[in-house]
């Protein structure tokens, strides 16, 4: 049991009990991985619980889940649950990531070479 003297550790089980409202996880329907984006529809709000508002402000831009959690030094599963908390209110925006680009097929590219050669 803690006495009135000892300090908060920051990085103690009970702060991140606390940080999430003791959920472990996002709620069922949620999509969240490590490089899903998310982007801030606003900013935060006074009586906002920090670590919400901390990720409204370094969302203005685009971040991932896995970049949100190395900047605010939390457990991924701590960052979905907040994410997904601001998710549910409206305030933040979460999509895949841009998926990388996909080279025409060989045949094609060799079609196109053999048609310029004969030009």
């Amino acid at each position: 049991m803690r006495g009135g003297d000892e300090e908060w550790d920051e990085g103690t089980p009970e702060r991140l009990y606390v940080i999430t409202g003791g959920r472990s996880a996002p709620t069922e329907n949620s999509s969240l991985d490590l490089v899903t984006l998310i982007v801030a529809k606003s900013g935060p709000t006074p009586g906002m619980q920090p670590e919400h508002a901390a990720i409204l402000r370094m969302c203005h831009s685009p971040l991932s889940v896995a970049e949100v959690s190395a900047y605010l030094h939390l457990p991924v599963s701590v960052v979905t649950v907040l994410i997904d908390d601001l998710l549910s209110t409206g305030r933040v925006l979460a999509r895949a990531p841009v998926a990388a680009a996909q080279l025409p097929d060989p045949a094609l590219i060799e079609a196109v070479i053999h048609g310029l050669q004969r030009l």
